[in-house]
């Protein structure tokens, strides 16, 4: 919107000048002739949001906070999750400037929508994770509910203080069935798609606003220009993709940090049951429990359908295979309409929402040619792109103003040992400059062994026994160890990047009809200083897979495994071989000279997966087994790491 930015500027300072030119007259300027005049009522100029170097400036007359405009409705949606047979209205405040009423500015929205707003439970307690793979499930635990808040005029303050004194209104609103906001949890799903839309079409017009949940009294927006751009971290950065996935008009801009984009890829892996970082034991139906802080008269409809009735129907925790519900709950999946430019935010040591969460959605968008950004840091769960370009970028897309945002180069890495506030700049993610290079694996994995560039000609094969009594940083720092195989590179003496997400291949046998498959990227000697979200130091990258699932789990393209496979798995014949291909987590890292970059193999993880009983045997084909490593500068680039 163009007249919100240089034109409005002109007409101020235009405005100012024809103002000093009559005041000076008034007042005898410019004149020997004694004036006999009326004197001149001069209208201040009105308060516009003012730009420089394509970033919203505060504005003085924006930000005294006792003059800003409050207030609480409830917007109806197109749904009924509750099952009442009435459209679900949710609960909304806005936060806008005195001038919306005052001078009859209209202005842009900065939207937050959040499933926390309301609260959650205060003894969240998981499941048992002491449970053998494909055996039934442990008793379920039920948690008491979060405490339900009849009265909570204000949602949130996130965001405000940032952005009104900046000439922007913020508006929030709780999700389904949480807070004062109508409807049901579903943890995913349409409803959390078209609870947002629903907002954004308020702001537009199209939607109408209540003063209370149940009044006939609308609410209007007319101090909206329609443009909104939304934000948020974690669940609260899932809802705008969400949104996005509508193809809402009016949803210009989004700026994610550490969203989830599939609640498959949160609880699971490749077919394995994985949880969370941080969250030993939660999956879909305790996040469900979590944020149920909505009215209690909903509890016994809403956890019949969804919780007790739909989710554990559907959510496999004995298999952890990919199906309808999950793809149901997987946004990669509803890309059709997606067409609102996106900002992406994510810490490399995020290993409570994986950094694959956002890269997902990224290359997808690069795929359908929208607009997008991804900025990466060192750090753990949430840790938001530097406040400089989000400004960038909802200058841009709310207001029209040309700062160029849109031919930066797509990348932005956070160097290791610098402020993550200054990333360096590449051209993409992964580096266009990485190539794919094929390690193999020499013997003496339980020691450790070679992790070499020449494949082994002779047939070899390494066992390891699993023990979740052992941590995955335990066996890393172990010089040896029978419940893991360890495969080293030489000591760099140069720094070596890489770009992308590593590739395994594996030939194995299981002793049992079922085993966890657990793979670390480390450096050694190992380093287990805590870094980010449960992440350590000396952790490079890790992935999980379900042996089981080794059907689907085939190379595609350039990824490692289908992992969106419908294709269930079967149980493992005892000492049978079977291939397998996957992908571990993406990331762009420099290892520093002195380092030794090695790959570890181990069954259970006892920070991530279930944790059956020690015993089950597993065996490598040494042959037949690889590393596919991204370097920087490919071959030429890895091999001149180890030169002095």
């Amino acid at each position: 919107m163009r007249k919100h930015s240089e034109p409005q500027h002109q007409s101020i300072k235009l405005f100012t000048l024809a103002t000093s030119l009559v005041l000076l007259q008034a007042c005898g300027g410019g004149s020997s002739a004694p004036s006999t005049s009326t004197p001149v009522v001069v209208t201040p100029p009105k308060t516009l949001p003012v730009f420089v170097d394509g970033q919203a400036q505060l504005v003085a007359g924006f930000q005294d906070k006792t003059q800003w405009i409050k207030q609480e409705l409830w917007v109806e949606t197109e749904f009924d999750s509750d099952g009442d047979g009435k459209k679900d209205r949710m609960h909304v405040d806005v936060t806008r400037p005195r001038q919306t009423d005052t001078e009859n500015l209209k202005v842009a929205v900065i939207y937050a929508s959040s499933p926390y707003y309301g609260g959650g439970m205060s003894n969240q307690i998981m499941w048992d994770v002491n449970q053998e793979l494909g055996g039934p499930l442990p008793p379920r635990v039920f948690n008491t509910p979060a405490v339900f808040q009849p009265v909570r005029p204000v949602i949130s303050n996130d965001e405000v203080d940032t952005w009104v004194p900046r000439g922007f209104a913020v508006v929030h609103s709780e999700a389904p069935g949480t807070g004062l906001s109508q409807g049901c949890p579903t943890a995913g799903g349409m409803p959390e798609e078209y609870a947002p839309k629903a907002v954004i079409d308020w702001l537009n017009g199209r939607a109408k606003g209540y003063t209370s949940r149940t009044s006939v009294e609308e609410v209007k927006a007319n101090w909206s220009t329609g443009k909104v751009g939304m934000t948020g971290t974690s669940y609260n950065g899932t809802i705008p993709l969400s949104a996005a996935t509508t193809g809402v008009d009016g949803l210009e801009v989004v700026i994610p940090i550490a969203p989830t984009s599939s609640e498959y890829h949160y609880y699971r892996s490749n077919g394995l049951v994985r949880h969370p970082g941080g969250y030993l034991g939660e999956d879909i139906d305790q996040i469900y429990d979590y944020i149920f802080s909505g009215d209690p008269a909903l509890r016994p409809y809403c956890n019949a359908t969804y919780r007790d009735g739909l989710f554990m129907a559907n959510f496999d925790r004995i298999n952890g295979d990919y199906n309808a519900f999950w793809a149901d709950r997987d946004l990669l999946n509803k890309m059709a309409r997606y067409k609102a430019p996106t900002l992406f935010s994510h810490g490399q040591h995020d290993w409570n929402v994986l950094p694959d969460h956002s890269l997902r959605m990224y290359y997808a968008l690069k795929k359908k040619g929208v607009m997008t950004q991804l900025y990466l840091h060192h750090g753990g769960h949430g840790g938001a792109a530097p406040l400089e370009l989000r400004n960038r970028w909802f200058s841009h897309y709310l207001y029209g103003v040309d700062n160029g945002v849109e031919k930066d180069q797509r990348a932005l890495i956070a160097r290791e040992g610098v402020d993550r506030l200054l990333p360096t700049a590449y051209a993409d993610f992964p580096n266009p400059e990485a190539a794919p290079i094929t390690l193999y694996f020499g013997g003496g994995g339980n020691t450790i062994g070679n992790l070499q560039s020449n494949a082994n000609s002779i047939g070899s094969v390494e066992k390891f026994t699993d023990n979740v009594a052992f941590t995955g940083g335990q066996l890393a720092e172990s010089i040896s160890s029978p419940h893991r195989l360890l495969y080293a590179s030489a000591e760099l003496k140069k720094p070596l990047h890489l770009s992308g997400a590593p590739q395994i291949k594996l030939r194995l046998a299981s002793s049992k009809a079922a085993a966890n498959l657990s793979v670390w990227l480390v450096t050694l000697p190992f380093d287990k200083t805590k870094v980010g979200s449960e992440g350590m130091q000396g952790v490079v990258s890790r992935g999980w897979a379900d042996p089981q699932n080794h059907a689907a789990l085939k190379t595609v393209g350039s990824s490692g495994g289908n992992y969106n496979s419908m294709q269930a798995g079967t149980p493992l014949t005892p000492g049978t071989f079977v291939e397998l291909t996957f992908d571990l987590q993406a990331h762009d890292r420099i290892i520093p000279a002195g380092k030794r970059l090695a790959l570890m193999i181990m069954s259970s993880d006892r920070e991530f997966t279930l944790w059956p009983k020690a015993g089950t045997e597993l065996s490598i084909d040494l042959s037949q087994s690889q590393l596919s490593l991204p370097v920087v500068g490919g071959t030429s680039g890895f091999e001149a790491a180890f030169r002095p």
